[in-house]
């Protein structure tokens, strides 16, 4: 059985082929649930706030080593 849905699939020309491609896609794009403009307002913000947390917490550790180095250093 499925060696003769590889044989269709192979007998399928080039465009075809390409066709079947996006009839899938967009098949399996309408099974998709979406989030609402509300869902997606909040999404976005936690994780700009999420990014914001993480660009300060790694900048606070820059300048902590690089406090660190210069005292050991000079």
């Amino acid at each position: 059985m499925a060696d003769e849905k590889q044989n269709d699939e192979k007998s399928l020309g080039r465009l075809a082929g390409i066709g079947l491609f996006y009839r899938q896609v967009i098949s399996e794009l309408r099974k998709v649930v979406w989030p609402t403009r509300k869902q997606l307002s909040t999404y976005t913000s936690v994780v700009l706030v999420f990014v914001a947390f993480i660009i300060a917490v790694v900048s606070l550790l820059d300048v902590v080593l690089t406090k660190i180095v210069f005292w050991v250093f000079g």
